[in-house]
């Protein structure tokens, strides 16, 4: 660490990078950005560069794989002006003079007079920056191995003393993996995984930073128009919050009658039922109060369009419009083909830090299973981004579809460690009528009650009914109702019209 405090750090163009890299790069040294073609290794390059011509430094690209002209054309795509980089095509002298002739191979090629060439235009340009794509080049033009590293570490001692930083970017042939390793300051390695269905992953990592003390492991990122995008993998215990405020009830008073408790702060709540159960409704209606109290939520959908949540919370009187449009509450489209974990932990913190969102509804967890097939993996992930929502006194729903809708209804994963309080949804049949029950099977913050409730939602919103004494075989997945039809909610007065099933 104390080495750390005594270099000079320079940003990189890309704040979540310098995030991971615990503020920058180093300064002054040589660093390597490894990954296979097509990772954005020359995307990174422009994008360093370019911050460095905004702070007024004289930046060069050298480059050996692609004209000046693919460069900036690549560079427009994104929208950027490459006006205050400098570019260097590095071409061999043989090959400047026998190109329109013949075809020279690698070995043809007089490697000592090229490095003279890359030294030469370095000392005319004397730039704070340099990008040099890409070493693979530099290494092809090399009689073997031993003579490529008496080459670079010479060019690392004289880069050194021209006190600039520099990124080597290499593009991994199939050969010569980590052959630079040992003599560069940092090593950037950048990944591309294909998924069976959906959008390749992108990660990358630090592999090496000499005297910083960056964040390991992988981090998911992606390349999207004008950016490079980094979501830094979340270390909750590194994030500090506070739980403050009083439990969360819902809009529906009869659900707060049979839980008067409502949702504690800093707690995760998960509802459980199989597919119908109006699981995502009873979310809802606490997203919903928590807005109307003043506070903000996020609702992150998995699962449903926009045009069916809008439709769907419209029935049953819960129209989230007004506050969608006060910026209260935030609906969020999740597509499990196309996201990453890492990018969306990194949205649900961006509402938490940034929106000061105090409930976030995730819809539903088995969707986001779909974003990483390591189930392992998955629940860590998840772990660690319940305990830092659970940090920031933030009211957690997360909604469970269970495999089944009759019969035995099984969890496709057991998360109800993850969770503090449990709430059970089951359907049963009574009276030639399929019915809903539910029930708290588990509060790990206090009391609560342990009775079935049989309940409805119409467009008049919700209706609980009293305490259903027998129904038996609920965690079955087969309920049996004995008791009389009195107990029962009155099919005649559920307030639903025959436009309102039509529709």
């Amino acid at each position: 660490m104390a080495e750390q405090s005594k270099l000079p750090i320079i940003e990189t163009g890309i704040p979540e990078l310098d995030v991971i890299l615990r503020g920058g790069l180093p300064k002054n040294r040589l660093h390597l950005i490894e990954g296979a073609p097509g990772t954005g290794k020359t995307t990174l390059g422009l994008r360093f560069l370019l911050d460095g011509v905004n702070r007024n430094l004289r930046c060069l690209y050298i480059t050996l794989s692609e004209s000046t002209e693919e460069l900036v054309t690549t560079a427009s795509t994104h929208g950027w002006n490459t006006d205050g980089i400098e570019f260097f095509e590095l071409i061999p002298e043989e090959a400047q003079a026998e190109r329109q002739q013949t075809v020279l191979f690698p070995t043809e090629v007089e490697f000592g007079k090229t490095i003279e060439q890359l030294t030469k235009r370095i000392e005319d340009s004397n730039p704070d920056r340099i990008i040099i794509d890409s070493i693979s080049e530099v290494r092809m033009l090399a009689q073997d191995k031993l003579q490529f590293r008496l080459q670079m570490t010479s060019l690392k001692r004289f880069l050194q003393q021209r006190n600039t930083t520099v990124l080597l970017l290499d593009d991994l042939s199939e050969n010569d993996k980590g052959d630079l390793h040992s003599f560069v300051h940092g090593v950037l390695s950048l990944g591309l995984f294909e998924r069976d269905y959906g959008a390749a992953r992108r990660r990358l990592r630090i592999a090496k930073m000499r005297g910083v003390d960056f964040q390991s492991g992988w981090h998911d990122y992606a390349i999207v128009t004008g950016e490079i995008l980094v979501f830094p993998s979340l270390i909750a215990e590194e994030h500090k919050g506070e739980v403050r405020g009083a439990p969360v009830l819902s809009v529906f008073d009869d659900l707060n009658n049979v839980f008067p408790q409502g949702l504690d702060r800093g707690t995760t709540t998960m509802l459980i039922g199989p597919s119908g159960a109006a699981k995502s409704t009873l979310a809802m209606s606490y997203a919903l109060a928590a807005t109307r109290a003043g506070e903000s939520a996020s609702f992150f959908s998995f699962d449903e369009t926009y045009e069916t949540f809008r439709r769907r919370n419209e029935s049953m009187n819960l129209d989230a419009t007004e506050a969608m449009d006060a910026k209260k509450l935030y609906w969020r489209r999740m597509n499990p083909s196309r996201i990453s974990p890492g990018e969306f932990v990194w949205q649900v913190r961006r509402d938490v830090e940034d929106r000061d969102v105090r409930l976030v509804v995730i819809d539903s967890i088995n969707s986001y299973l779909s974003t990483m097939p390591e189930e392992q993996s998955l629940i860590l992930h998840l772990h660690e981004l319940l305990t830092y929502l659970n940090k920031q006194g933030v009211v957690t729903i997360l909604v469970l579809a269970q495999q089944g809708v009759v019969g035995d209804v099984e969890n496709p994963i057991d998360l109800s460690f993850l969770s503090d309080t449990v709430l059970l949804c089951r359907f049963f049949e009574a009276a030639g009528t399929l019915r809903r029950a539910l029930s708290i099977v588990k509060r790990r913050t206090g009391a609560h009650t342990l009775a079935l409730h049989e309940y409805r939602l119409s467009s008049s919103g919700m209706q609980v009914g009293p305490e259903l004494s027998t129904l038996r075989g609920i965690f079955t997945g087969v309920p049996v109702y004995s008791g009389a039809h009195e107990e029962l909610l009155d099919v005649a007065s559920d307030e639903r019209t025959r436009d309102d099933w039509k529709r």
